[in-house]
């Protein structure tokens, strides 16, 4: 058996490339094994959304992969008559760096993390499989086994399962895992397409489904979406057919041509879940048992509506890895671990809803939902989102940042909380600009905002003695998300945890005792 490992991570997908690029910025010591001999090369998930792009920042990878990206603005919907254009996001995110959905192929973002973990001499073990998993006291204890057979025993803290729908993980750890397929079977292609405006999404909504065709830019122009029509059999994927329910879909004449990848498959509806006798005040969606965690599509999977799946996997990932890293540490209590179910799994049950919905409307065969999807609703879908609330609300639902951890144990309001501004729980926002960047990377800061007087040194020594380390101090004076005085200490994934009106100091000392207690000798 090898030396005791803290965490092992099992899968290096974007869920598990994040979380190991979190643990190791705190120094935990970790391996990540996956079976797969090589990272994907297709690009299944193609849409990274601001909130993530703003989770990834603090590590300096968001702006390379908004290099290799293609951030698109627009949304074309072609109708039988008229093409009605439609900004994807133009309001409701003023406070962010990054208001726009980015077009990157899973292969790009895969890549762009595994280059920045073989930067930090982080080797991603691949062509290694996770054979069994059984706990033994308050650890695990895993059997691996390589691909020329070879098997070694590892003993591990904690084990996180980011091994996608057929997580070994989750089997081992008893958890089930509920829900449903659809029906449909779907058609894959990135390739070319002549007599297409470039730099827009476009859709085309017809009474057999919908069409989709996304401004990818790699490994080819265009990501082809569409659901193969009634009555033609499961066959091979070629161009021909392609071309064929294209030209039927659509009366726009376009060549498609030069393929790089063509697919099929089935979308499911599924959820990670307990028997009725052990479900938890989560709602019965468990992402945890004792030492073994769940992240990802290992916890949730889904139809791509509205590009959640990856972005979900990537913030479970970088919810759970700091915490994991402290608790490692010794810096932070147990307790700390009990936040991760209790803020993720309601974040994945909503997203289970949410594109479960939009699924149906988009691809059902019910007479009247096919007229409410041809007829009614582009009509009225401009109409409604021309009233700025509305738009600015979904905007800002499709984006992820409005999800919030108001409930969680680890976000706390002060006696006297700010009358106006983000709230504990709430993300922290990019206002004034640059504000996510002077308080991101590993570790907690604490912003002071209003007048520097009130805000000396010698007032903190009894509060952060012994955590130096763990909080960074920013005197933001008037720049700052809050109109009074204010105090808000900032949690490693961008959340607040704690937020209080004024000066005084008893709340933030109670919270920073809580969830950062001194180091025993």
């Amino acid at each position: 058996m090898t030396a005791p490992l803290e965490v092992l991570v099992v899968g290096a997908g974007p869920t598990g490339l994040a979380l190991a690029v979190q643990l190791g910025s705190y120094g935990t010591t970790f391996r990540v094994v996956d079976s797969s001999l090589d990272r994907a090369r297709e690009s299944r998930a193609l849409a990274i959304q601001p909130r993530t792009l703003e989770a990834l920042a603090g590590f300096g990878v968001a702006d390379e992969l908004v290099t290799r990206g293609n951030p698109a603005m627009q949304l074309r919907m072609h109708l039988p008559q008229r093409v009605v254009q439609m900004p994807l996001f133009d309001i409701g995110l003023t406070d962010t760096a990054y208001p726009f959905l980015l077009f990157l192929s899973q292969a790009e973002t895969e890549s762009v993390l595994a280059e920045y973990l073989a930067a930090q001499d982080v080797v991603v073990e691949r062509g290694t499989e996770l054979v069994r998993l059984e706990r033994e006291g308050a650890a695990v204890i895993c059997r691996l086994r390589r691909g020329d057979g070879a098997e070694e025993i590892v003993e591990a803290r904690y084990a996180v399962g980011c091994d996608g729908a057929h997580s070994t993980v989750r089997t081992q750890a008893g958890i089930g895992f509920e829900g449903y397929a659809y029906p449909q079977t779907f058609l894959l292609a990135d390739l070319e397409v002549d007599g297409l405006e470039r730099g827009a999404v476009h859709t085309y909504m017809t009474g057999s489904g919908m069409l989709f065709f996304f401004p990818l830019g790699s490994p080819a122009t265009w990501r082809m979406l569409a659901m193969r029509p009634p009555g033609v059999p499961d066959a091979e994927v070629r161009l021909g057919l392609l071309q064929k329910i294209t030209d039927e879909y659509i009366s726009d004449r376009l060549v498609l041509r030069d393929p790089v990848w063509m697919t099929d498959f089935r979308l499911h509806n599924r959820g990670a879940a307990l028997p009725q006798s052990r479900l938890r005040s989560t709602g019965g969606t468990p992402i945890r048992s004792g030492p073994c965690f769940l992240a990802g599509d290992a916890a949730h999977i889904h139809s791509p509506a509205g590009a959640q799946g990856m972005n979900t996997g990537i913030q479970d990932a970088l919810n759970l890895g700091w915490k994991l890293a402290l608790v490692c540490r010794g810096r932070a209590p147990e307790g700390l671990l009990e936040t991760y179910e209790i803020e993720r799994a309601p974040v994945g049950r909503s997203v289970l809803r949410f594109t479960d919905r939009a699924f149906t409307i988009g691809t059902s065969r019910n007479p009247l939902i096919r007229l409410a999807r041809t007829r009614l609703a582009p009509r009225l879908a401009p109409l409604a989102l021309r009233a700025a609330g509305p738009r600015g609300r979904v905007f800002r639902t499709v984006s992820e940042l409005g999800i919030h951890y108001r409930r969680s144990p680890a976000s706390t309001a002060g006696s006297r909380p700010p009358r106006e501004g983000p709230r504990a729980g709430d993300r922290l926002p990019d206002f004034p600009r640059g504000l996510q960047a002077r308080s991101s990377g590993p570790g907690w800061h604490l912003l002071l905002s209003g007048p520097s007087a009130l805000w000396p040194d010698e007032r903190f020594a009894s509060v952060l003695r012994g955590r130096d380390d763990l909080i960074s101090v920013h005197r933001l004076g008037g720049e700052s998300p809050w109109p009074d005085a204010a105090q808000g200490l900032v949690r490693p994934d961008g959340y607040l945890g704690y937020v209080a009106r004024g000066a005084h100091l008893e709340g933030l000392r109670a919270y920073i005792e809580r969830w950062l207690p001194v180091q025993q000798c």
